[in-house]
């Protein structure tokens, strides 16, 4: 149900950018090859060969119809289709299908894309059969995808060309154990085709303007659930109350300080375990699993959708979980004026707790 939800979150966001009546589009094939990045020693083993696979992608082009596009120096969105071959028989092989947005710099020469969606593993760990599979607790995972490539189209007729450097990551965000992900480095070099005879030219209205607004103030419950690093301790839910005030600087961002309150059932068994296993560790099994944190963000608004960025810290911590500090980074699509859905990541540095699906309203 939890991956349902993101991929219908990523549909949401794609409707607040289909409104152009220019249509140009054209599509891109990527081969990769690269290495596994060593992000945690307890992968050592998993690392066997250099992965490789293949990159499929339709992307839409702007053209400034709307004033974020012109803003954004034009920016493409479509979907990706990805295959990896892991080069390990316990690893298995990746599948996984994005939404995704491409950005431009240098005259248009150096294109930046980002993708976020869902993955299948077909061969995730398994008590019995494939005990050693400890980066992959399910056989669906969330996935990011980022790419940098030197761009040229239209080259000969429809076909151009790309190359750079792409990250592919793999993770449950520790919906179930085990969960040490997987994060491959690779170069890619691709080929693009563009399915239009010729492109319409690029839209320049925007003038520069004043941008105010007051003072925000924004109510948001998140919730799931996931599960801690103790395989078989089982999924719990979480909730989370968050209050915070923005204030927009401009027409692209916004700046935030607030505070969480989170309660978070899968410490509490976790809590309960490390007393009854580890007594040498000082763990009564009575200690409180909530806690409370103070953030600081950045909203950076692109149309209808927006990118979160937190940084925080618990004041309230009376159990040890990974370190005091927090961080939260995800997507924000509005609807309306007020309110808002969330889907956000939260981590403790590399070490990923929970995906949050949230509802907020801002005031």
């Amino acid at each position: 149900m939890k991956y349902i939800l993101t991929y219908i979150f990523l549909i949401l966001g794609f409707l607040g950018f289909s409104q152009e009546t220019k249509k140009s589009s054209y599509i891109d094939v990527n081969y990769f090859k690269g290495n596994i990045a060593l992000h945690n020693d307890d992968i050592l083993h998993l690392i066997a060969g250099h992965p490789e696979g293949v990159i499929l992608s339709w992307n839409k082009k702007t053209f400034g119809e709307n004033d974020w596009e012109q803003r954004y120096n034009y920016p493409d969105y479509g979907i990706s289709f990805a295959y990896q071959n892991l080069k390990n028989d316990v690893l298995g092989n990746n599948y996984s299908l994005y939404a995704h947005y491409n950005w431009y710099f240098f005259k248009r020469k150096l294109m930046f894309r980002i993708g976020q969606g869902l993955a299948f593993t077909s061969n995730p760990y398994d008590k019995f059969k494939n005990h050693k599979n400890i980066a992959f607790g399910s056989k669906f995972m969330s996935s990011t995808y980022a790419m940098i490539n030197y761009k040229k189209e239209r080259i000969f007729d429809k076909f151009g060309f790309q190359a750079g450097l792409s990250l592919l990551h793999y993770s449950n965000a520790n919906v179930k154990a085990p969960n040490t992900s997987v994060n491959s480095v690779t170069i890619n070099l691709g080929v693009t085709y563009s399915l239009d005879d010729e492109d319409p030219e690029f839209i320049r209205t925007l003038t520069k303007e004043k941008f105010k607004q007051p003072l925000k103030y924004n109510l948001v419950f998140r919730s799931g659930i996931n599960e801690s690093d103790v395989v078989g301790s089982g999924q719990f839910p979480f909730y989370i109350f968050s209050f915070y005030a923005d204030k927009r600087i401009n027409h692209k961002s916004a700046f935030q300080l607030g505070t969480d309150v989170f309660f978070s059932n899968f410490l509490k068994e976790l809590i309960y375990y490390n007393s009854v296993a580890f007594p040498e560790n000082n763990v009564d099994g009575d200690e409180d699993y909530k806690r409370i944190g103070v953030f600081a963000g950045h909203e950076l608004f692109i149309n209808k959708m927006s990118l979160l960025t937190q940084l925080g810290y618990y004041i309230y911590y009376p159990y040890d979980f990974e370190g005091r500090t927090y961080f939260r980074v995800g997507l924000k699509r509005y609807f309306g004026k007020k309110w808002f859905g969330a889907l956000t990541l939260k981590s403790h540095g590399a070490k990923a707790e929970a995906v949050e699906f949230g509802i907020g309203i801002r005031i």
